[in-house]
């Protein structure tokens, strides 16, 4: 029988999670590639950029084995699953901390086809700089390393949470059937990563840039709303004090008293193809109504930050704060120069790399 070599619940799980980070990566590779610079126009900066997408990426598969491993060995040394407790906890954790992120970046993503050329020259700056200390440590941090800590989230929540739950099939299942679906879910889910980096790169820039940052938002929505029902799902867990997912999609697997509707169907944890839905758009079929409020909430604030930014980048300012825009646009003109392209290029230093890179700005500014 195929299920003592192949089991498809197997496959289904680890394409999930590999699929949901190879989009993410692959979305930050094609964003440098045409947003910020390509490697023919500014190869040091382009380089740096790219090699930070992929430390972050294999950082965050890295620790993902080392903690998926240890839970996994927890299981066969004691007989005790440690991770139930806590699984839904720090799931709702991480997806919310990546919807976030996501979203901080479609903004940025939104500006980009103006602000090219500033942006070059603010990444350049970032990388250039040497480590600062002092009270904004950390702001440099995640400003120098943006484009690493993205990836690195991503791929250390999918890769942990596809490691314990193909630890927790393959303990009722032959040995044999497991390792054949890892790999198949790990190339298919990689192979649809690298379609969507090679369909960017045939793309104009604009259409690009609308059709990934409409696409991350999806993503981030349901992130959002996945992290808000598996906050819930926990207290679920501990009030009834077994794995609900025991229970099938039936009476038992949700808590009725907190619930808008529910499917006895269509499980997005294992449910064939709509694993892939949960995995991209944070589909579950137990619609509880913390996750459609936060769901709508999202959007709402979404188009909300949308609206005030169209508002200042078509009048100068935000709504209601003309006068206090004003006060602050009243600074010497000096100042002003001082954080010209220009300036910022002239502050990078001595170094034959510093050199390198803005012989590289100067011929874009």
């Amino acid at each position: 029988m195929y299920q003592n070599i192949f089991n498809v619940s197997i496959f289904f799980i680890v394409f999930r999670e590999t699929l949901e980070a190879s989009v993410v990566v692959s979305v930050l590779l094609a964003f440098i590639k045409q947003g910020v610079g390509k490697s023919a126009d500014d190869p040091t900066v382009y380089k740096k950029l790219v090699r930070h997408i992929w430390i972050g990426a294999g950082l965050g598969f890295l620790i993902c084995l080392v903690v998926g491993g240890a839970f996994i060995g927890t299981w066969y040394t004691l007989g005790t699953d440690i991770w139930g407790a806590s699984e839904d906890l720090w799931e709702g954790i991480l997806s919310i901390i990546a919807a976030i992120i996501i979203s901080i970046m479609g903004l940025a993503l939104l500006r980009l086809n103006k602000m090219k050329e500033k942006w070059r020259v603010k990444i350049a700056k970032a990388l250039e700089q040497s480590n600062i200390r002092g009270k904004g440590w950390f702001r440099h941090f995640t400003r120098k390393y943006a484009m690493a800590i993205l990836p690195f989230i991503t791929v250390l929540r999918e890769g942990v949470e596809a490691i314990v739950f193909v630890g927790g099939v393959s303990i009722s299942s032959s040995a044999k059937a497991f390792p054949l679906p890892v790999v198949c879910g790990l190339a298919a889910g990689s192979v649809v990563g690298y379609i969507l980096y090679k369909g960017g790169d045939f793309m104009k820039i604009q259409y690009f840039l609308i059709v990934a940052t409409c696409f991350l938002y999806l993503v981030a929505s349901g992130l959002f709303s996945k992290g808000v029902w598996s906050f819930q799902n926990h207290e679920w867990v501990k009030a009834v004090g077994s794995d609900v997912s025991e229970e099938g999609d039936g009476p038992g697997s949700y808590d009725i008293r907190k619930n808008l509707w529910h499917v006895n169907c269509c499980n997005g944890e294992t449910s064939g193809g709509w694993m892939i839905f949960n995995a991209i758009l944070g589909w579950e079929n137990s619609a509880t109504y913390g996750s459609v409020i936060s769901y709508n909430l999202y959007w709402l604030t979404l188009m909300m930050t949308v609206g005030l930014m169209l508002f200042k980048e078509r009048h100068g300012h935000y709504p209601f704060l003309k006068f206090w825009t004003k006060k602050r646009n009243a600074a010497p003109l000096a100042q002003e120069e001082q954080k010209s392209p220009e300036n910022e290029i002239q502050q990078f230093g001595s170094s034959d790399e510093s050199r390198e890179t803005k012989e590289a700005l100067v011929s874009v500014v």
